[in-house]
């Protein structure tokens, strides 16, 4: 009687687990995708696909060299340079209802940040550390350009395979080579222009 009663009790316990994974699964926004605070990327994950490899492409825009032009929906950010092309950059960009547009400026920048998710992402997933120091394990990468006042960023990832995806709570991720190769290239006051359009 007692060994029915003790599988009963597991075999509760195991469909609590799945009730709970499958409430999790239904629920995205419950998930931040990629957020591993303490793994290191090897050499190999942080090599892209051929498409979201940083390279020189042809861009038509009316926006001046030096502005960077990110199209959530391409999954690109764009950095525009003379004679009618772009330095372009695979990205991570916001998961739905997590994705915003809009004209802001790079406030500040910041080599190795460290990491304070905010109140509304530990609001979401309270197992989150409240703090985590700049390094190779930090999910804000190599580097990080914030934009005006607002609690987003574009920074680096220390999950590669997100590049492409619609992942994050409204930061937009590099590779750590390539956001390392943005940081260099633009100064604090740079303009950025955030779509959710594809890009024309």
């Amino acid at each position: 009687m007692a060994l029915r009663t003790r599988l009963l009790a597991a075999l509760a316990g195991v469909a609590t687990l799945f009730g709970a994974a499958t409430a999790l699964a239904q629920r995205p926004d419950m998930l931040d995708i990629g957020d591993e605070p303490g793994r290191v990327p090897t050499v190999d994950e942080e090599q892209l696909p051929p498409e979201f490899q940083r390279q020189v492409v042809f861009y038509r825009t009316n926006e001046p060299p030096g502005t960077i032009v990110i199209s959530s929906a391409e999954r690109y950010l764009y950095l525009v340079l003379p004679n009618g092309r772009a330095m372009r950059y695979g990205i991570g960009v916001g998961r739905d209802g997590f994705q915003w547009s809009g004209l802001q400026k790079i406030s500040r920048k910041q080599e190795w940040p460290d990491w304070r998710p905010p109140p509304e992402m530990i609001q979401r997933q309270p197992y989150l550390p409240r703090f985590m120091a700049g390094g190779p394990g930090n999910p804000m990468g190599a580097r990080a350009m914030y934009l005006g006042a607002t609690i987003y960023r574009i920074h680096g990832t220390n999950q590669p395979q997100t590049i492409g995806s619609a992942v994050s709570s409204g930061c937009f991720r590099l590779v750590n080579g390539d956001v390392t190769d943005l940081y260099e290239r633009i100064p604090v006051g740079t303009k950025v222009v955030i779509r959710q359009a594809p890009t024309l």
